[in-house]
């Protein structure tokens, strides 16, 4: 029996793993051919998960021989463009790893052909389909702290890669920050107008370029998003999730990025002796409540784009909205480099 969704793994290496063990959860999926520059790394996926289709090096070729309708690039962040515009081109929906691309001319071709095409290209933004964060988000839209002003995460860790992590020159915000920026997107509902950011290399780092950086965001909704991250940070670690507080006029919410999730509000204004109001004010805890969820990170991701595909709506992570959180991150660098504030619309055009 054919399968409805033919794939084209592209890129090999170890992120590519878990991608393969979603589709062959997929009965109506079906990898139909493996592209690298290094034909080991296609020979060595396919033997790991017992793979009997082709092996290439080149997109337009394997899409052109397997007949190929989906598209998954794992490939480094260089490559993105690239294939996304092949496959695009080429009839099939691209299903990607961040970052939609590296420069923002290439996001706005990318987004234009996916309109274009009629075909779907979507990020993957793995942290997004996590109950938690999903409970968090939920606490917020239920108005139980009122309007929210502002919101900041702070994402400290110390994690020794070695490889190409260590010689970027912004290490940070070009690999890592735009899981967080996404986060605050998702959180609040909203898109980033302008920022201002500070990055710098701290005594102790082992990164050749920056490796921490302040932001500062003014958001779509009114309130502002304040990031604090480094990934020289010994000691102390933050999760990978980030820790979140959001306020609002009745309360502030929290979310250490592991277990605790819960809100402090003021349900009803308690008053002095003198019917004033009091020195300071009574709060209720609110505690989250997690959603159920049958597919979490990567393959809850996945999930969501598949069944985009199904009832031929969007899917969450479609270029269309990621191109959001990619500019949150190139204006970050732009900041950075005229240390000046940077406007969202001047750098999307």
């Amino acid at each position: 029996m054919d399968k409805k969704y033919r794939v084209i793994v592209a890129g090999c290496g170890g992120m590519s793993n878990t991608w393969v063990e979603y589709a062959l959860q997929r009965p109506d999926t079906a990898i139909v051919g493996l592209v690298d520059l290094q034909p080991q790394q296609a020979a060595n996926l396919a033997a790991r998960h017992g793979l009997d289709c082709p092996a290439f090096t080149d997109i337009n070729e394997a899409i052109a021989d397997t007949g190929a309708n989906i598209v998954f690039d794992v490939t480094i962040p260089a490559s993105h463009y690239g294939i996304a515009m092949a496959g695009l081109k080429q009839g099939c929906h691209v299903f990607g790893e961040k970052p939609l691309a590296e420069t923002f001319s290439d996001c706005r071709d990318i987004v234009a052909l996916s309109q274009e095409t009629g075909r779907i290209q979507a990020v993957m933004q793995n942290r997004r389909f996590d109950p938690r964060i999903r409970a968090f988000r939920q606490l917020i839209a239920d108005d139980t702290i009122g309007r929210v002003g502002y919101a900041g995460a702070d994402f400290f860790l110390g994690p020794h890669f070695g490889g190409f992590r260590e010689i970027m020159d912004s290490p940070l915000l070009l690999d890592m920050a735009i899981h967080t920026f996404d986060q605050a997107r998702f959180i609040l509902g909203a898109d980033p107008v302008s920022v201002y950011c500070h990055e710098f290399n701290p005594p102790g780092s082992w990164f050749n370029g920056n490796a921490m950086a302040l932001c500062i965001f003014e958001m779509s909704d009114g309130s502002v998003f304040s990031y604090r991250g480094s990934w020289c940070a010994e000691g102390v670690p933050t999760s990978w999730e980030a820790s979140w507080r959001v306020t609002g006029e009745r309360g502030t919410a929290i979310w250490d990025g592991h277990n605790e999730i819960y809100a402090e509000a003021v349900n009803k204004p308690s008053l002095d002796e003198s019917g004033k109001p009091s020195f300071i004010q009574q709060q209720n805890r609110i505690e989250a409540e997690l959603p159920v969820m049958d597919k979490t990170g990567h393959h809850g991701c996945l999930e969501d784009m598949f069944s985009a595909l199904k009832s031929g709506t969007l899917p969450e992570t479609y270029c269309g909205d990621n191109q959001y959180s990619m500019a949150m991150v190139l204006a970050s660098l732009e900041s950075a480099r005229t240390g000046q504030k940077v406007l969202i619309a001047d750098l999307m055009g």
